[in-house]
C-alpha cells in the first residue's frame, strides 16, 4: 500500500518563509488535514507534495509495495483538487475529461467518462461546454479529472470550495472512498472539512 514522507520540508521565498522542517509519514487510510491562516502554505504544500512546486529545503517522498517512486509513478499516482485547476471553457465536460486522460496517457474510454460524472452529480452533462456550467459545476468536474485514474493518493485544496450541501455530500463519500484505497491529504480551514483527518498539521 502507498505511503507519503515528507522529510524536512521548508518552503520560503526570499527572506519570508512560509514553514519549515515539516516532517511526516501518512500511510494508507489516512487522512492528513493542513491547516493554518491565509498565507501559511497551505496551498503551496499541497503542490509541493504534488509535484508542482519545489520545497527550499528537504524532500517529499512517496512509496508503495513496489518500493520508492520516481517523479513518473509519483506523478501517475497522485490526483488533486484545487480551485484554480484550469479547465477549458470552450469544450465539453466529456472533451475536458479526454484531453486530460490522454495528457496521462489513459484511453478516453467514454462509458468511464460518464461513470465519473454521474459519480459527482453530472450525470446527463458531458455534452455541455464548460463555458456554461456554474462555478460549483466546474469545482464537480475537477473530482471527475482527478479520480478518472483511480489514483492511490488524493490532494484536496479547500475541497469543498463552491459547492452547495449536495457537493458537500459528495465529497464526504469521495473522502470516504480514496481512505478505502489510498490516502488524502486536505488543505482547508472549514470546520467541517477538519473532522475528515485522521491528523492535522498546523502551518504557523
Amino acid at each position: 500500500m502507498v505511503t507519503l514522507e515528507l522529510q524536512g520540508v521548508a518552503k520560503a521565498y526570499g527572506r519570508r518563509v512560509l514553514f519549515r522542517n515539516v516532517s511526516l509519514k501518512l500511510h494508507a487510510g489516512r487522512c492528513l488535514v493542513v491547516t493554518g491562516r491565509n498565507g501559511a502554505g497551505k496551498t503551496t504544500l499541497l503542490r509541493i507534495i504534488a509535484g508542482l512546486a519545489r520545497p527550499s529545503r528537504g524532500e517529499v517522498c512517496l512509496s508503495d509495495e513496489r518500493g520508492p517512486m520516481d517523479r513518473a509513478r509519483m506523478r501517475q499516482s497522485l490526483g488533486m483538487v484545487a480551485p484554480d485547476l484550469m479547465l477549458y471553457d470552450e469544450l465539453t465536460a466529456a472533451e475536458n475529461l479526454a484531453f486530460f486522460a490522454r495528457l496521462r496517457g489513459l484511453p478516453a474510454d467514454e462509458g468511464r467518462q460518464e461513470k465519473l460524472l454521474e459519480r459527482v452529480g453530472l450525470g446527463g452533462r458531458g455534452s455541455d461546454a464548460v463555458g456554461t456550467f456554474s462555478s460549483g459545476m466546474k469545482q464537480r468536474l475537477r473530482y471527475a479529472y482527478a479520480l478518472q485514474h483511480s489514483p492511490p493518493i488524493l490532494l484536496l485544496d479547500e475541497p469543498t470550495s463552491n459547492l452547495d450541501a449536495a457537493g458537500e455530500e459528495m465529497v464526504t463519500e469521495v473522502v470516504a472512498q480514496q481512505k478505502a484505497q489510498g490516502l488524502l491529504v486536505i488543505a482547508t480551514n472549514n470546520a467541517e472539512e477538519v473532522r475528515h483527518g485522521d491528523e492535522v498539521l498546523h502551518l504557523g
